[in-house]
């Protein structure tokens, strides 16, 4: 009985002291061969995921397909496009939030389409396939998306749309800095580049490839892109003999995201009648 009663301790005691594995994300982050994009220890910092309300709750019920291209990594990349009625060479690429490529980038693609005439616009999916609904989630996939994944999405949406194409770029937060990477990437063929709220390049050398002056769109309560960041930004713009034009709304980080319950209508209404304008203007 003493020996069956020290057994039974036993099995307890080790039962007390099992370490359960936690459950594991299926968003895997970077391996050590790749490098990690410029906003990724942003993407880990809890106190910039708590600046991005969580997206109310809309699904995307217009008019686009999914398409997919090659891209030179030897993967495939894929993107949302809604294109032109009739022939055209005019292209305006669509950058993704933090989110990823969801029903929101979506609308806003269609909302851009609608009011720029004979424009083909492709929205491009920077995670994958991915899409974050929580901060956590959605920092995960930032964090996860390495430099050399993100420009070959880019470079093999150029060749998607071949070397006739002149392409404008626009983008949120993440995307942000994607529209400006992609004026970089695309060098001649970029007409236009709208960047809303993303972490500017600092390299000038980078800077100096610039094929286009910029419209960067930023909010002075930002935490995140702050308006010392913002200013550094400028000064570097005007080391590297570029054009930047800077409109700064009294608004939070995202404050254009009709989803975000800090959506601000009226600096967002401003911002997009801006943006248009210079659209229009490059095409």
């Amino acid at each position: 009985m003493y020996q069956k009663f020290l057994l039974l301790l036993a099995a307890l005691g080790l039962n007390a002291y099992t370490v359960h594995e936690p459950t594991t994300s299926t968003i895997s982050l970077p391996i050590c061969h790749t490098t990690v994009n410029d906003m990724a220890s942003m993407a880990a910092d809890p106190n910039f995921q708590m600046l991005h309300e969580l997206p109310a709750p809309f699904r995307y019920q217009g008019q686009g397909e999914t398409v997919t291209f090659k891209t030179p990594d030897g993967k495939m990349g894929s993107g949302f496009l809604i294109k032109s009625a009739k022939k055209s060479n005019k292209w305006l690429f669509v950058y993704q939030e933090w989110w990823g490529l969801n029903d929101h980038i979506k609308q806003e693609s269609l909302k851009l389409y609608q009011d720029l005439e004979g424009v083909n616009v492709l929205a491009l999916d920077m995670y994958d396939g991915q899409i974050g609904t929580t901060r956590e989630e959605a920092g995960k996939l930032m964090q996860a998306a390495s430099k050399e994944r993100l420009e070959a999405i880019t470079e093999g949406a150029f060749a998607y749309v071949g070397p006739k194409a002149k392409v404008a770029s626009i983008g949120w937060c993440f995307g942000g800095m994607l529209s400006l990477q992609n004026a970089i990437i695309g060098a001649d063929q970029v007409v236009g580049c709208v960047m809303y709220y993303g972490r500017p390049e600092q390299d000038i050398s980078r800077l100096k490839k610039l094929p286009v002056d910029v419209l960067g769109i930023f909010g002075s309560q930002d935490q995140g892109i702050s308006p010392e960041v913002v200013a550094k930004f400028e000064q570097d713009m005007k080391t590297a003999n570029k054009k930047l034009t800077v409109k700064m709304y009294d608004a939070v980080h995202g404050f254009a995201n009709p989803s975000n319950p800090k959506h601000d209508a009226a600096a967002t209404a401003d911002a997009y009648k801006l943006s248009l304008a210079y659209l229009k203007s490059k095409f």
